[in-house]
């Protein structure tokens, strides 16, 4: 604001109560307490701060490791960094946050959903019990608990919830966009119990979940215009009953959004790699996106889909619109990005061979 002499004001108050407390830095405390509310404020500022976050709650867990409240927010920032069903960081603080905060029913909805993610679903669901029969944190509980039975494929149970946090957060775009995706998982169950040939009143079923399931997408994009997975997730329930114009549609609004996390713009590219590879029947359009989402260096469980979609269309034998040496080369990124580097080299020699085969005058 250019008010630098207010500023210095400010700054030497901080400088006198560090004397004050005998801290060796000028300008911070180490402060236990400090640092977690440090670390809560920055899980809150967005997904590019939850590693800074951990930091800070292990610093302020190093000081006193008996702190509930310390436990707690460490686990939450270590759940939010598990960007998949294999990443098991959160599991152990997840636990021992329970523990040391029983009373506590939303860590409890967490623990539940690492548990299920590592196939101890059974014990994950008696946690949600637990959370659901307290009376703290419920919009928040049923939440999670609406996605621990969507991902049981409990899907009536799942709406069930998300209406209860509905009551009390009608303007959330991610309750909407849950609720969303409960519509559109009914809509594959249908299709799939009558072997993706629903007719009659399976037929008026799909169209009941669709027409419920497009309701929700909308109002999340009306209630937050940058949710670009919402735009992604419609797409797909168009790709699904043969709309490929309004997937397309769909699909082209989230595309070229900029200033979103690398690993939703690496699944984006991925899903609509894959809609373009079996439904629009454009191997080369899907190897572009496929790519496009690999050169984003994010590690991340978009990015091991990524990596085996492409080294999948390398191999399959009904693959006649690559070139052979196209997906000689494919193989080879695929086994260069999994770090197999001998491998990789194999490959694009003999990509490289086949090169000269196919163009001797060069």
């Amino acid at each position: 604001m250019g008010r630098l002499a207010e500023a210095q004001t400010y700054l030497d108050k901080v400088e006198d109560t560090c004397k004050k407390f005998a801290s060796p830095s000028r300008y911070r405390l180490e402060s236990p307490e400090m640092e977690c509310e440090e670390g809560w404020a920055l899980v809150k500022c967005g997904r590019k701060n939850y590693e800074r976050a951990k930091a800070c709650f292990e610093r302020a867990l190093r000081v006193e490791p008996e702190t509930p409240e310390f436990s707690l927010r460490f686990a939450i920032s270590s759940f939010r960094l598990d960007y998949d069903d294999e990443n098991v960081i959160s599991l152990e603080p997840l636990k021992r946050a329970v523990s040391l905060k029983p009373e506590d029913a939303y860590v409890k909805v967490l623990l539940a959903l690492k548990l299920q993610d590592v196939g101890q679903e059974k014990e994950g669901e008696g946690y949600i019990e637990e959370a659901l029969n307290s009376t703290s944190s419920q919009p928040y509980v049923f939440q999670y608990a609406s996605k621990f039975y969507r991902k049981k494929g409990c899907v009536d149970k799942a709406i069930e919830l998300l209406k209860k946090a509905l009551e009390a957060r009608p303007d959330s775009a991610s309750l909407h966009h849950q609720l969303g995706l409960c519509y559109r998982a009914k809509l594959f169950q249908v299709k799939n119990a009558t072997n993706m040939n629903p007719i009659g009143q399976e037929r008026e079923n799909v169209d009941i979940c669709f027409q419920l399931a497009k309701k929700e997408f909308q109002e999340t994009i009306r209630l937050k215009p940058r949710f670009k997975i919402a735009y992604v997730h419609m797409a797909k329930m168009y790709a699904e009953i043969g709309q490929y114009r309004e997937a397309e549609k769909n699909f082209q609004k989230a595309l070229p959004m900029d200033n979103i996390a690398d690993n939703i713009q690496q699944g984006i590219h991925y899903l609509y790699g894959r809609f373009q590879q079996f439904h629009m029947k454009s191997e080369d359009k899907a190897i572009t996106h496929y790519l496009k989402g690999l050169k984003i260096q994010e590690m991340s469980f978009a990015r091991k889909k990524l990596r085996s979609a492409l080294e999948n269309l390398a191999k399959s034998p009904v693959n006649q619109n690559v070139s052979v040496v196209e997906t000689v080369s494919l193989l080879g990124l695929s086994h260069k990005l999994r770090g197999e580097v001998k491998e990789a080299l194999l490959c694009y020699e003999w990509a490289l061979r086949l090169t000269d085969q196919l163009n001797p005058e060069f």
